[in-house]
């Protein structure tokens, strides 16, 4: 496995794979990997010649008061859990590389980047969109695979690719929980072993919203007030959004049915932590 940091190398590299018919699959990362990561990669593995993992911290995706500075980052763990994913190549440019100083091309999903985390992270789509396009010239993947627990940041990715008329396929993964049921990210490396416990309320309200839903409950109004009663009763949790959306246009729902989304963005202590389920999806 080796680490390119070079935009042209990687490019290079991957144009020639491509003229030779390898089909080349794209995991786009911050780093910082987990067992969530490199469940994409056993898929991107599985379905490619050429695996290329991205690891990129995108300063274009974090508001002015956010975490960029301190978002964890550790690249000889990271490419242990890489090589043993079997990963062919990671791609681990600067910022001066991807963001020259004269940069000013954006790329902007506009409708489906304006609610949830768009709503409380103005310009992060943005960010998201147009560094992810250029992975996709760089890398020049015919398959990105990516985790759905980021729901909404999929959405607006694969509006982009079909609106943009690339040509790559977007394959969506399971989340990839630990055994209590909080869903893996990097930033729950940020939690304090109090706040980790109280983290659980995330997975708690989506839990009781299942049961209330497979027992027949469609008003979203109740079912919404069953995953708010999960994080109110712990202290310090704070909501930042809690919606039943339309799975895929992202609007807003007052009855639920089997495509209806239920997105969360909850604060434990300083840490903002993100999940969600389509209420009739097995889990």
């Amino acid at each position: 496995m080796n680490v390119i940091e070079s935009v042209a190398e990687m490019q290079r590299i991957a144009l020639k794979a491509k003229g030779e018919g390898k089909r080349i699959a794209l995991v786009p990362t911050m780093g910082y990997l987990h067992a969530g990561h490199a469940s994409l990669m056993h898929e991107g593995r599985r379905r490619s010649d050429l695996l290329v993992t991205s690891i990129f911290v995108n300063p274009a995706q974090f508001g002015a008061n956010e975490d960029l500075d301190k978002y964890p980052r550790d690249m000889e763990r990271d490419m242990k859990i890489a090589r043993e994913a079997g990963v062919d190549l990671i791609f681990a440019p600067q910022p001066v590389d991807m963001y020259p100083p004269e940069f000013q091309t954006w790329v902007d999903v506009e409708r489906l980047s304006l609610p949830l985390c768009g709503a409380s992270r103005p310009g992060h789509f943005r960010g998201v969109t147009t560094v992810v396009c250029k992975l996709f010239s760089i890398v020049q993947p015919t398959l990105a695979l990516f985790g759905i627990k980021d729901y909404q940041q999929l959405a607006v990715i694969r509006r982009m690719t079909a609106d943009l008329n690339l040509p790559v396929e977007i394959a969506d993964m399971p989340i990839v929980r630990e055994i209590d049921g909080l869903a893996m990210s990097s930033r729950n490396a940020y939690l304090s072993p109090e706040n980790r416990i109280k983290a659980l309320c995330l997975s708690r309200a989506i839990q009781s919203v299942l049961e209330s839903y497979r027992g027949g409950e469609r008003d979203v109004l109740v079912l919404d007030r069953n995953a708010r009663e999960q994080i109110a009763a712990v202290k310090g949790a704070e909501i930042d959004y809690l919606e039943f959306r339309n799975g895929a246009t992202l609007e807003l729902q007052q009855q639920a049915d089997d495509q209806t989304l239920l997105a969360m963005a909850i604060k434990i202590g300083t840490t903002r932590l993100i999940d969600n389920c389509i209420l009739g999806e097995d889990r």
